[in-house]
C-alpha cells in the first residue's frame, strides 16, 4: 500500500495538459448528457403520438441505459486499446443520430432502435472512456476530477432543459429532436478529437490517498467480494436515482405541482434546471470531499443524507416552491456515486485496466435502470400511489450508507493490505 503525505506538482506541461484534458473530457460529457436527464420531457408527446401505456414509453430509457452501461466493459477495452480520441468523437456523433433519427419513430419498436439503441450505445463509450481518462491524468485528485466530467453529463442538460422545454412547446418534439441531435453531437465529436492519454513521458504526481500499487485485471477482479459488495451498492443507489429521474415530470404532475409558477416560472422546468445544477455539483463537490476523508466515509454521509432528502421531498410534496428546493437537494445527495464509486474502484485495483474494470462496475447502472424507471411506473400504475416507490428508495440510501461504513470499509481495507 502506498500511502502520499504530500504531492509532488506535475510539470508545468503536463500540468496544463491534463487540465485541458479536463476540460474537453468536461464539454464531450455535457454533449452526451440531455438523451438520459432531458427524456422526461419527451415522454408525455411521444406516449400520445404512439399511443402506448408510459410504462412501454419508458422502456426506451432502460435500454438506453442498459446499452450505455452493458457494452461499458467492452468499450472500455476499446479505449484503453486504440486511444480515447475516435472513439469518443464516434460515441459523441451517435448519441447525436439517435435523436435525430428518433424524430422520425412512428412506433414503440423504431423508438428503441434509435433513440434507446443509438443513444445507449453513444453515450456509453462517451462516457466510460472519459471517466477512463481522468483516473489516469488525475492520480492525486482521483476523486475532483472525475467528479468533474460526470458533473458535465449532469450540467449538460441545465443548457438545455428550457430550450427544449420551449421548443417543444413551439415547434413540437420531433423539430426539437432533429435540432439539439444535431448540434450535440457535433459538439462532443469536436471536443473529443482534441483529447489523448498520458504518456509515458507525462511525470504525474502520486496518489493522494491509500491506493493499492497491484494492477488487477478485470478476471480477477470480478472475482473479490469487494468488487461485487461495490456492484450491489451502486445497483441500489442507481435504482433510487432512476426512479426518481425516469418520473420526475410524472410524479409532478400527480402531486398538483408542476405547472404552479415559482419566482415566476413553471414548477416542473425550474425544478429540473436547479436539479441539473445540483446533480452536477454535487459530483466534484464528494469527489473533493473524498479526497479528503476517504472515500466510504463519503458515501455513508452522502448516501443518508439522500434519504432524507427523499423523505422531506414526499412529505412536502403539495408545496411547490418547497418541492423544487428539496427536489434539488436530492439530487444533490444522488449524483456523487459517479465520483466515489470509479474512484474507490481505480483506488482498489490500480490504474492499468481502469477503464475496463469501471466497465464492469458501471453495469450496475445498467441494473438499476432495468429496476428504476419501468419497475416505478408498474408499482405506481397497480397501486395508484407513487408512495411506495419513494418508500422503497428511501431503504435503497440507508441500507447503501450504512454498507459503505461498516462492510465496505474494513473489506477494502483489508484487501488493499494484502495486496
Amino acid at each position: 500500500m502506498s500511502v502520499s503525505s504530500m504531492s509532488a506538482p506535475a510539470t508545468s506541461s503536463v500540468s496544463t495538459t491534463r487540465w485541458t484534458q479536463l476540460g474537453l473530457g468536461l464539454i464531450a460529457m455535457m454533449s452526451i448528457s440531455s438523451p438520459q436527464y432531458v427524456w422526461t420531457l419527451f415522454t408525455k408527446p411521444l406516449t400520445d403520438t404512439l399511443h402506448a401505456p408510459l410504462s412501454a414509453i419508458q422502456l426506451t430509457l432502460t435500454i438506453l441505459i442498459v446499452l450505455q452501461t452493458w457494452l461499458s466493459p467492452a468499450q472500455g477495452y476499446l479505449v484503453d486499446k486504440f486511444g480515447p480520441k475516435l472513439l469518443i468523437a464516434c460515441g459523441c456523433l451517435l448519441s447525436g443520430l439517435g435523436w435525430v433519427t428518433a424524430a422520425y419513430a412512428t412506433s414503440l419498436t423504431s423508438l428503441y432502435l434509435t433513440y434507446g439503441l443509438l443513444c445507449g450505445a453513444g453515450t456509453g463509450i462517451v462516457y466510460i472512456g472519459i471517466v477512463g481518462l481522468m483516473v489516469r491524468w488525475f492520480p492525486d485528485r482521483r476523486g475532483f476530477a472525475t467528479g468533474m466530467v460526470a458533473a458535465g453529463y449532469g450540467f449538460g442538460a441545465i443548457a438545455t432543459t428550457f430550450p427544449i422545454d420551449a421548443m417543444l412547446k413551439s415547434a413540437g418534439y420531433q423539430h426539437t429532436l432533429v435540432v439539439f441531435g444535431i448540434i450535440l453531437g457535433l459538439v462532443g465529436a469536436l471536443a473529443a478529437l482534441l483529447m489523448r492519454s498520458p504518456r509515458s513521458d507525462d511525470v504525474l504526481p502520486p496518489p493522494a490517498v491509500a491506493t493499492s500499487l497491484r494492477d488487477v485485471a478485470p478476471k480477477d477482479m470480478l472475482k473479490t467480494k469487494v468488487f461485487w459488495l461495490m456492484f450491489v451498492m451502486m445497483t441500489m443507489m442507481s435504482t433510487g436515482g432512476l426512479m426518481v429521474i425516469s418520473q420526475f415530470a410524472t410524479f409532478s404532475r400527480a402531486f398538483g405541482v408542476a405547472d404552479f409558477m415559482v419566482w415566476g416560472l413553471a414548477a416542473l422546468p425550474l425544478a429540473l434546471t436547479v436539479d441539473r445544477i445540483t446533480n452536477g455539483l454535487t459530483r466534484p463537490f464528494f469527489g473533493w470531499v473524498s479526497d479528503q476523508i476517504g472515500r466510504e466515509n463519503t458515501m455513508a454521509i452522502a448516501f443518508l443524507f439522500e434519504a432524507l432528502g427523499v423523505a422531506a421531498m414526499v412529505y412536502f410534496r403539495s408545496d411547490a416552491l418547497l418541492f423544487v428546493i428539496l427536489s434539488a437537494v436530492v439530487f444533490f445527495g444522488w449524483g456523487e456515486i459517479f465520483s466515489l464509486f470509479p474512484s474507490t474502484l481505480t483506488d482498489t485495483f490500480g490504474t492499468k485496466n481502469a477503464t475496463t474494470n469501471y466497465g464492469f462496475l458501471y453495469m450496475a447502472q445498467g441494473v438499476g435502470s432495468v429496476l428504476g424507471a419501468p419497475v416505478a411506473a408498474y408499482i405506481a400504475e397497480k397501486t395508484g400511489s407513487w408512495l411506495p416507490v419513494f418508500t422503497i428508495i428511501i431503504c435503497m440510501d440507508v441500507i447503501t450508507g450504512l454498507l459503505a461504513l461498516f462492510v465496505l470499509k474494513p473489506m477494502r481495507k483489508a484487501y488493499t493490505s494484502a495486496a
